[in-house]
């Protein structure tokens, strides 16, 4: 897997999935548009959607991504262009919905306190290592298995199936 490299986005604790994309927003189908609202409802990011760059990182605390089994919470970051997420903590569901959809995710303990808004981040999903470019500083996040890179090098699990089905 290659190895990432863009913007921070630091966030809380407790982003739950209404927060990373509210349920109002459910009937939306169009991924284009399902982006359009990540994170807006998180107070003072409203704007979130407009102010990420392709390739910028969600950084966040403890428990990202508590609350629905929502794929749309996973979706909407992919599909706006955001990398992946490091966060001291991610629920379970959100953390397989994002797998399965081919969505970096890792946990860091202690990176949302390392990291702030805007530092340039470094990623090497296989190993886990992180490196704060801005401030020099390195961190080592629990790396991806065996499996979930499979799977998210073939872009999810619907497409790692079909891999095994074509051998």
């Amino acid at each position: 897997m290659a190895v990432l490299r863009g913007r921070a986005w630091v966030f809380g604790d407790n982003i739950d999935t209404d927060l990373i994309y509210h349920g109002k927003y459910l009937p939306l189908t169009d991924p284009s548009e399902m982006a359009k609202h990540a994170m807006e409802y998180v107070p003072g990011m409203e704007d979130f959607s407009k102010r990420v760059k392709p390739g910028d990182i969600v950084v966040a605390g403890r428990n990202f991504g508590s609350g629905s089994s929502r794929e749309h919470a996973v979706l909407c970051l992919k599909y706006l262009g955001i990398s992946g997420v490091i966060a001291e903590s991610i629920s379970r569901i959100y953390y397989r919905n994002a797998i399965n959809n081919g969505f970096l995710v890792l946990e860091c303990p202690g990176i949302s306190k390392k990291v702030k808004t805007g530092d340039e981040i470094e990623v090497e999903p296989e190993t886990g290592r992180i490196r704060n470019l801005s401030t020099g500083e390195e961190f080592q996040a629990n790396p991806i298995s065996g499996l979930e890179k499979e799977i998210m090098e073939k872009g999810g699990l619907i497409e790692y199936i079909q891999s095994l089905i074509e051998r």
